[in-house]
């Protein structure tokens, strides 16, 4: 907020899960004040009951992006989800789905449908997890679909300059390290959502939640407790545990991209943010 004011720009997030309409709480989604303050983007796009493809997302943001280009508007990606963020700054291709399809390729089963995968493409597990079954499922589904196998697929000029961090348009990017105190602030962080009435979200939106919203961290775990299944402690105690691993492998993710400049944790909110601002400044 604080940057985008000072410099400006419009906020765009690649939050997953902000997209849904109703779950604010649970995503930490900016209040009506500050979008007031700022202009923000990608969020609350559709209902919690529609599945929201990463391609679906990358087509809006990208209409975002552009448009707020030719305003000669600066726009501060911020958030979330790594592979939504590099939908909307590298050449990310999301092949098409059919559920019809999907659904006859997961009735054969694990096991035939590695072994059909490994006939049409003896190279797959050079490129893909031949391990994860859901990989090897959409591997067949968009070979199906498309001709193309998962080999082919990594060979193409877009997935190679993915795999090489080539981005469609020139972009700074800071990252805040999260500091040696990331665990008790994922505990203080769920304590504060559910005084703001997290628990009370969940019921609200328990019978609305699609397959994608309901496996929102947080969301998931507190469902059981709205249903009876399980105390609220114990789903608070499964909420936290969870957002530490989302954490973790959001850490690892972004730690990956060589072209984020990372600086260090700093318990002053000042100091982050002149460190942030000075990098920004002198990249741009």
């Amino acid at each position: 907020m604080r940057l985008a004011e000072d410099l400006g720009a419009h906020i765009v997030s690649v939050d997953s899960m902000q997209v849904y309409r109703g779950m604010d709480v649970g995503t930490a989604k900016p209040s009506a004040l500050d979008r007031a303050r700022v202009p923000h983007h990608m969020i609350d796009l559709v209902e919690p009951d529609v599945r929201f493809s990463v391609a679906e997302f990358q087509h809006e943001g990208l209409r975002v992006l552009h448009e707020l280009g030719a305003q000669a508007a600066p726009a501060l990606i911020v958030g979330g989800s790594g592979l939504h963020f590099r939908a909307l700054v590298d050449p990310l291709d999301f092949p098409p789905h059919d559920p019809q399809v999907r659904s006859r390729i997961e009735a054969a089963g694990a096991a035939a449908c590695r072994e059909r995968l490994m006939e049409i493409d003896p190279r797959a597990a050079e490129v893909l997890d031949v391990a994860n079954r859901r990989r090897v499922e959409r591997a067949l589904e968009v070979y199906e679909l498309t001709g193309l196998t998962p080999s082919v697929r990594a060979a193409q000029p877009e997935a190679r300059a993915v795999a090489a961090y080539q981005a469609l348009t020139r972009f700074v990017a800071v990252g805040v390290d999260p500091g040696g105190e990331l665990a008790q602030r994922v505990v203080r962080r769920m304590e504060a959502m559910l005084a703001d009435g997290f628990l009370a979200e969940v019921a609200r939106l328990a019978d609305s939640l699609g397959p994608t919203a309901a496996e929102a961290v947080g969301y998931k775990q507190l469902l059981p407790v709205i249903r009876g299944e399980i105390s609220p402690e114990q789903g608070v105690d499964s909420a936290i545990r969870a957002t530490r691993s989302l954490a973790k492998r959001q850490r690892t993710y972004f730690r990956r991209d060589p072209r984020i400049e990372w600086v260090p944790w700093s318990g002053n909110p000042d100091e982050r943010y002149g460190l942030v601002k000075q990098r920004l400044v002198e990249e741009a």
